[in-house]
């Protein structure tokens, strides 16, 4: 309950303010993370009381330590000496304890916070991460050690945000019976002090508390010290962990600071708590001791459905929008961080005002932001200048991996205030309230982008870099795999730069901003990327880069000069984005011969059980993977010089989609030979497919269907199609396709019909008496085959008789492989004294003998001296099957 004197107090104070006060103080109080009920308040009543009904409003609806902190807060802002003195001396005169922390908690507000942080990043998702801080939880048993929390993720998500508020809540006095005190060390900012001690790094911010860090680190228990942005820290490796100390008062370089608290050589009984993205966490283990780490998602998939539904308003548009981004994996991923999902509302909902298809916009993350950043100004705006800074700004910040500016980094760049009020009034920059020359852009990968900008524009005659620190590499730089792996956020710039070849991009931001872009810089990008594969083939990883590169630029002739060398490929497809790169690129591959690849479960979206019952699904299939897959398949038609292809992975084919492939393989100018479907989840149904196009394509000689259940069902549709004078098909490979007996009497069937079939694989099939009936298939002299693997078949030893007559009497077969089958000393001996009674075609054969008995040794010797020619492999027991392509060649 809220103390009577608290109330008298604030209903003072603010009956004390006049008209304009009052209203400043309303709009002041506004830009304060608000407590839930006073957030959930309507602020059309908060903007009608006077100063009584304001107090009550306040009084009702916020807790008694909120009250005194805001109102300390915002009257200091307001510059109100004499009130703001009333209220310490009345509100926050209680305890000297807790004067320390209200003052320090609103000196936390003042210093630290950006505007709208609290609205851009819903409470909820606070919350969710919160919880799992153990020393807030007060439901956590109590431990003798100190605790260490990491918050990780990606840029953007609220790490900073969620730091904060745990601050807030740490030296919240409702929350603790004693005093409690917070530091916030920016790494940002501790890159840029030289040596000083630890008392005095931690007193920069707020000099009224300096006389008091003594006592206050004296009770190190009640600290907690959150070190924001570990990945921003420039120093050099290791530097962290040497010349480590433990007196605050001595004098040390920044780093060695740190390192020292992180080490729990300084303050061993404070509280720590740690953000970083992830690419710090392996240096950091190095430093801290027995870490809880919490990872930060940021907007999970319902919330960024119910931020567009909030900002839309119109439920279609929402989830028509929303649709769309999830579309594009790369920028689905990049929407856990709200201030991108703002940006993709803020587009699409100004696209669709217009009347305006929003679908090619969501293609790319390149034509997003370049459309988000052409919506915010007119037509001719003739920001050319203006615009070169920002992207110049961005640039110098990413190369020296810094996202805060302040006025020496503007000056060092030679960029001038006077250059950023346009983007500041559009958020795309964005200024510290509390410290006026502090900036930084809305997000990172805005950052990444106006880099890319930076090179793609034409530079300015009047240019001059004399004076100026620009530490900016070059495109060849750049793209450079020695300069990613120092710097991983140039990773996307690269991907951007592409994009930003575009001719139609071009000319639209030359529209709006009257800027051209370089002649150049496609050529430079050519050469570039040309170096990669000049003297070795691309490794997948080099392979994907450039796809991507390729699909973000949307440049058909650009992608025919880049991928004209490739002859074979191999790659494995892991989300719907890498489909898309694939099939935009690999169409344009005139020498392409050989390719592998491999599609991860999930990719499809088809595969997604999470939708809710609302979304109709027509809408999702008409985005991917129907047009992707057929894009893909549509890629390779007309390719003379492919003969091999490859899709293997757990996907689960439609009809639709085997059809497409089935077209391609109809088509006059299709020249595959090869064809894998291996694991791929057919059924039936797909054979029966297959079986129409073995019919009628003149090419296809290979076919691999394996670890598919197709069953003896889907081997009848396949007989049906070998049966026809005019299938090609030489080999077939069935290997664990759940078939029995009765599917190798379909087998057996068609062989005897001198169908066109040379090599049949039934490895890891349990045919066991199919053996019989194969035997009939051999004894037939119209049977073609030549290699035939029955590789873990369950064969059973008493028909290892039939299957000698057969051997014997066959004048085509030559490799049998009868590993792992328990034929046992009795089926070995049958099968050993048939063969040495005549020669026969037979020149490899496979099978497991069981130790030295001394009559198969002496059987085996009379084979061999009977058939001189014969090689017989007699440890063929591997545990695993033989690889699939060995016998597919």
């Amino acid at each position: 309950m809220t103390s009577p004197q608290l109330e008298w107090t604030l209903q003072t104070l603010l009956e004390q303010l006049n008209e304009d006060e009052l209203k400043s103080f309303k709009s002041l109080l506004r830009a304060l993370p608000l407590e839930d009920v006073l957030q959930k308040t309507p602020w059309s009543e908060v903007e009608e009381a006077d100063g009584k009904k304001l107090a009550e409003i306040l009084i009702n609806t916020s807790s008694e330590n909120w009250i005194r902190n805001a109102t300390v807060t915002v009257l200091e802002e307001m510059n109100l000496t004499e009130l703001c003195k009333m209220a310490k001396s009345e509100m926050l005169g209680e305890k000297e304890g807790r004067r320390n922390s209200v003052e320090k908690q609103s000196l936390v507000w003042k210093n630290t916070f950006w505007q709208g942080d609290i609205d851009s990043f819903h409470d909820d998702v606070i919350r969710r991460n919160q919880r799992f801080i153990p020393f807030l939880n007060p439901t956590t048993p109590r431990k003798l050690t100190p605790y260490t929390v990491v918050l990780h993720g990606l840029a953007g998500v609220g790490k900073t945000t969620l730091a904060k508020k745990c601050m807030r809540d740490w030296t919240d006095c409702n929350l603790s019976p004693t005093a409690r005190y917070a530091f916030y060390l920016s790494c940002k900012e501790l890159s840029r002090m030289g040596p000083c001690s630890f008392a005095e790094l931690i007193s920069k911010d707020w000099p009224e508390l300096q006389d008091d860090i003594p006592s206050l680190l004296a009770q190190a228990q009640r600290i907690l010290f959150v070190v924001d942005g570990l990945d921003e820290l420039k120093v050099p490796p290791g530097a962290l962990i040497q010349d480590i100390c433990g007196d605050w008062e001595q004098q040390k370089p920044v780093p060695v600071l740190l390192g020292s608290l992180l080490k729990r050589k300084m303050l061993p009984k404070a509280a720590l708590l740690v953000t970083t993205r992830p690419r710090a966490l392996r240096d950091l283990q190095l430093l801290v001791q027995q870490p809880i780490y919490i990872r930060v998602e940021g907007f999970l998939e319902e919330d960024r459905r119910a931020y567009f539904l909030r900002r839309f308003g119109d439920e279609d548009q929402a989830m028509r929008a929303f649709e769309l981004m999830r579309s594009n994996a790369a920028l689905f991923q990049l929407g856990s961080a709200p201030a991108v999902c703002w940006i993709v509302c803020t587009t699409l909902k100004l696209q669709m005002e217009k009347g305006e298809g929003p679908a090619p916009t969501c293609l790319t993350r390149t034509g997003l932001f370049l459309r988000f950043l052409c919506s915010q100004f007119p037509q001719g705006a003739q920001l050319r200048g203006k615009l070169r800074a920002l992207s110049l700004l961005a640039a110098q910040g990413l190369w020296a991996q810094m996202s805060v500016f302040h006025g020496e980094d503007l000056e060092r760049a030679g960029v001038q205030e006077s250059d950023l009020p346009p983007f500041l009034d559009r958020d795309i920059l964005r200024q510290d309230r509390a410290s006026k020359g502090c900036y930084s852009f809305i997000h990172l990968s805005f950052q990444q982008f106006l880099t890319a900008l930076f090179y793609a524009l034409e530079e300015e005659e009047e240019e001059d870099r004399d004076g100026h620190a620009w530490d900016i590499g070059d495109v060849q730089k750049l793209l450079s795999e020695e300069e990613r792996l120092k710097n991983p956020d140039l990773i996307q710039v690269g991907h951007f730069l592409f994009g930003l070849a575009n001719e139609k991009r071009a000319k639209e931001l030359e529209a709006t901003f009257g800027c051209q872009m370089s002649p150049e810089i496609k050529q430079e990008l050519l050469r570039c990327k040309a170096n990669l594969h000049a003297n070795k083939p691309l490794s997948m990883t080099e392979l994907k880069e450039v796809l991507c590169c390729l699909y973000e630029s949307q440049e058909e002739e650009l992608a025919k000069v880049m991928v004209a060398p490739f002859k074979e490929i191999s790659i494995n497809l892991t989300n719907t984005s890498e489909m898309m790169h694939c099939s935009f690129s690999l169409k344009h591959c005139q020498d392409l011969e050989k390719v592998s690849l491999q599609v991860a479960k999930g990719v499809f979206l088809e595969n997604y059980v999470d939708f809710e019952p609302d979304i109709e699904f027509e809408r999702i299939k008409n985005v991917t993977p129907d047009t992707a897959y057929q894009d893909f398949c549509l890629a390779f038609i007309g390719k003379k010089t492919l003969t091999h292809l490859t899709l293997e992975g757990h996907v689960e084919w439609e009809r639709t989609m085997l059809l497409l492939l089935c077209d391609l393989l109809r088509n006059h100018k299709c020249n595959l030979q090869y064809l894998r479907l291996e694991n791929c989840r057919l059924t039936e149904a797909s054979c029966k497919d297959l079986a129409a196009v073995m019919v009628v394509s003149q090419q296809l000689t290979h076919l691999c269907l394996a670890k598919n259940p197709i069953g003896d069902t889907g081997v009848k549709f396949l007989c049906e199609g070998l049966s026809y004078p005019e299938c090609k098909l030489q080999a077939l490979v069935l290997q664990q396709c759940s078939i029995t007996k009765r599917g190798c009497r379909y087998l057996s069937e068609a062989l005897q019909e001198a169908c066109s079939l040379t090599n049949l694989d039934l490895s890891l099939n349990q045919i066991a008496r199919g053996l019989w009936i194969l035997c009939q298939a051999l004894e037939n002299p119209n049977c073609n085959l030549k290699h035939l693997r029955l590789w873990s078949c369950s064969l059973m030893p008493f028909y290892c008789q039939h299957l000698g007559s057969a051997l014997i009497s066959n004048q085509k077969l030559e490799t049998l492989d009868l590993g792992q089958n328990h034929l046992w000393k009795s089926g070995i001996i049958k099968l050993f004294r048939v063969l040495r009674q005549r020669t026969g075609s037979l020149k490899t054969l496979r099978l497991k003998t069981y130790g030295t008995n001394s009559e198969i040794t002496k059987l085996l010797e009379e084979v061999k001296e009977k058939n001189p020619k014969l090689t017989i492999d007699c440890n063929a027991s591997g545990a695993t099957a033989p690889a699939c392509c060995d016998f597919f060649c």
